[in-house]
């Protein structure tokens, strides 16, 4: 079902998956690179959803079967004035915020490739899956740029120092396969089967307590970022939150009565 209508995206409810929202990239003529009017509709979209009491799971894929997102609509960039590209920069900075900031799990669906700034929207957020033939890069370097919408931190928080390095100062792409051996993608499936199985993933999130998948986004993101001290203090901040809901005290009933627990978030 269409959440809303937009020029370069899709937003639907999962049918027959309560709580999971799909967004879907929508320019395959242009292999899904991002202009600026998908930037705007994706910053809208999520923070729209953000506040949709519906919404467990987001899970971000692309239309056709070559390309996830392979960063910057360069065409629209051609002959852009310094100060355009910088408003437009600050745009592609808030897609990627948005998804890190949304207070609920996001999951990449990733069926083509994924560089530059495509490979950034993956890695904002929680779990990434893909199809055997995707490939991934950073290739920046090549172009005189570096990442520019969080593409160095995260790649080095999510992969070794060494192996995130590599990726940068090369720019070389690397295979799904090599990405889940590296721990940069969750899953790697068939190219048929992605959708079916990246769905079955988010409805196991999507069915735990609200309160909880919200703790626990804020307490591993924040925490991460921190000493160990400080992360243990956010964590049990994020504990007694949750112990003092309406929502624990129907998991235990739920769980002594066996039966699927009825979340209020609350």
């Amino acid at each position: 079902m269409i959440v809303k209508t937009y020029e370069t995206i899709k937003v639907e409810r999962a049918v027959g998956h309560k709580g999971i929202v799909l967004v879907t990239l929508n320019r395959p003529e242009s292999m899904n690179a991002m202009n600026t009017k998908m930037a705007l509709e994706l910053i809208e979209a999520f923070e729209e959803l953000k506040y949709d009491e519906t919404v467990r799971v987001l899970v971000i894929t692309s239309s056709g079967e070559k390309s996830f997102c392979v960063g910057a609509d360069l065409k629209e960039r051609n002959g852009m004035t310094q100060k355009d590209w910088k408003k437009q920069h600050d745009a592609f900075e808030k897609v990627t915020e948005s998804i890190r900031e949304f207070p609920y799990p996001v999951i990449a669906a990733i069926n083509g490739y994924a560089l530059g700034g495509g490979l950034e929207i993956a890695l904002s957020c929680d779990i990434r899956t893909a199809t055997e033939r995707v490939g991934l890069g950073l290739p920046e370097a090549k172009l005189g740029l570096i990442p520019g919408i969080g593409g160095s931190q995260l790649l080095s928080r999510i992969l070794p120092i060494g192996l995130a390095k590599e990726m940068l100062y090369t720019g070389k792409r690397i295979t799904a396969e090599e990405g889940k051996q590296w721990g940069l993608i969750n899953h790697v499936f068939k190219s048929e089967a992605l959708l079916d199985e990246t769905m079955i993933l988010a409805e196991t999130i999507a069915n735990n307590a609200p309160l909880s998948l919200k703790a626990l986004k804020k307490a591993v993101n924040k925490g991460t970022e921190t000493d160990l001290s400080t992360g243990l203090v956010l964590e049990l901040e994020a504990y007694y939150t949750c112990a003092n809901s309406e929502d624990r005290l129907e998991g235990i009933y739920a769980f002594n009565e066996k039966r699927l627990p009825e979340w209020k978030d609350r």
